[in-house]
């Protein structure tokens, strides 16, 4: 083990808080799965975890969510849930010692009282490939059983071998409902009701873009002010120091004006695009909120038709990011009427989704092995790189090989529309195939 991971840190003092001064966070942890909010698609009956629960047996997961979404509550539950002894480490701060550890404590357990170990992973993307590697050997014997949590995409972060051991669950970002819900419970724990008007009310749960957490400590902040007046959306934002969003009664409303600019900048009204920008930044919604629409925008409503549509969306962020508000705003403007203004394709969208459901469907097939790349002896030996066409040897500089599994027919996922720049990609599609055909006829 020691080789796999990095040098132990200093030892870390264990230090506990008081309960009077326990986070409100904290003191709010649900003591039961069913208390578990947002995450009823996971914990309820016929969730996944529900289910395990239920047969009394868990497999190891990766939770995947944002922040603020219960990952490390679950985690927590689902050990007393089955009956499982419980182990936790971050990959933050844990080292070969922590790990080292908390492996022979499950062996022992194991082993003297037939008790398996929940072992919980908290931000285990930031372990390396090599890290991850180590937990492999006790995943597989059942040591432990693997509970680990992202914010990041697992399939970018994580080992394949890791997770082909694992369930991948995702989590949503808690509705309005659901943070409603969680600030009800805030007030009953502290005994009096929160001291805004109802218009701030729902301009903090809309601030909070679906982190509990971060609701929770603002939360706390209005409770530790012992504030005499109800305070409303302006005076709210000005005591937290942060811009809230100040949207209709309506809790809907967010997602309201949200989806009114998706739909202007897909309709390609630049006008009506830029009129809803103007009422979400106008009324306090976060800049990186938008932008990241935006970037969203780009990729599925726009795509090849024009590759600088994404380039103008990261190129605001950019740009909000060192401006900051509200000289930022500008840029983001600019990528809104942009984003408006170009051509619109969604081919590549459609593409995607389907090519991950073939490659869902398909399994783990070899491509062939004429494109397999040969670093050894025995690679080469049976079969691996032999015959491949280098395409900038051949005439067109295009080969015309097969490049799909021998178990599979090419497959057509991706067809550019007649629109900006994507008309000249289709013009070089069918001049390929054409050659395609001409290299196969031959």
């Amino acid at each position: 083990m020691a080789d796999l991971f990095q040098a132990d840190p200093p030892p870390r003092p264990e230090v506990s808080a008081p309960p009077g001064a326990m986070p409100l966070a904290e003191r709010l942890r649900p003591t039961s799965l069913a208390q578990i909010i947002g995450q009823e698609h996971l914990t309820g009956p016929d969730g996944a975890i529900g289910r395990m629960v239920g047969a009394g047996r868990l497999s190891s997961m990766i939770l995947w969510g944002p922040p603020g979404t219960g990952k490390t509550s679950i985690a927590r539950l689902l050990a007393d849930a089955v009956g499982m002894r419980y182990a936790a480490v971050s990959a933050v701060f844990s080292g070969v010692a922590d790990l080292k550890r908390i492996f022979a404590e499950a062996e022992g357990a194991l082993s003297l009282h037939g008790r398996p170990t929940l072992l919980f992973v908290d931000e285990i993307h930031r372990f390396n490939r090599a890290q991850q590697d180590g937990f492999l050997p006790y995943v597989e014997k059942g040591t432990v059983t693997l509970v680990g949590a992202t914010t990041e995409n697992p399939s970018f972060e994580l080992n394949a071998a890791l997770l082909s051991r694992a369930q991948v669950l995702i989590l949503h970002r808690l509705s309005p409902e659901a943070l409603t819900t969680l600030l009800e419970r805030a007030e009953e724990a502290e005994g009096v009701p929160l001291p805004l008007t109802k218009p701030a009310r729902e301009a903090l749960i809309a601030s909070a873009d679906g982190d509990g957490r971060f609701l929770l400590g603002q939360v706390e902040t209005l409770y530790t002010a012992s504030l005499m007046e109800p305070l409303g959306p302006a005076e709210l934002g000005q005591f937290l120091n942060r811009r809230v969003a100040v949207y209709d009664k309506d809790r809907e409303g967010h997602y309201n004006l949200i989806s009114a600019l998706h739909k202007s900048l897909r309709g390609s009204d630049p006008q009506a695009a830029l009129y809803y920008l103007a009422r979400m930044l106008t009324a306090g919604e976060d800049p990186l909120y938008v932008l990241r629409r935006l970037v969203r925008f780009a990729s599925e409503d726009i795509g090849l038709a024009d590759p600088q549509a994404l380039v103008q969306c990261l190129a605001a962020k950019d740009s909000y990011d060192f401006l900051g508000s509200p000289e930022g705003e500008l840029a983001i403007a600019q990528a809104c009427l942009y984003c408006a203004t170009a051509p619109k394709s969604n081919a590549g969208y459609v593409a995607w989704k389907a090519a991950a459901a073939t490659a869902k469907s398909t399994g783990s097939l070899m491509p062939p092995s004429n494109i397999l790349n040969a670093p050894t002896k025995l690679m080469k030996e049976i079969g691996y790189g032999k015959g491949y066409a280098y395409d900038h040897d051949q005439a067109d500089g295009f080969s015309g090989a097969n490049y799909w599994p021998e178990e599979m027919t090419p497959q057509t996922f991706y067809r550019p529309v007649e629109r900006g720049f994507e008309r000249e990609i289709l013009k070089r599609l069918e001049w390929w195939e054409k050659k395609r055909r001409e290299r196969q006829e031959g």
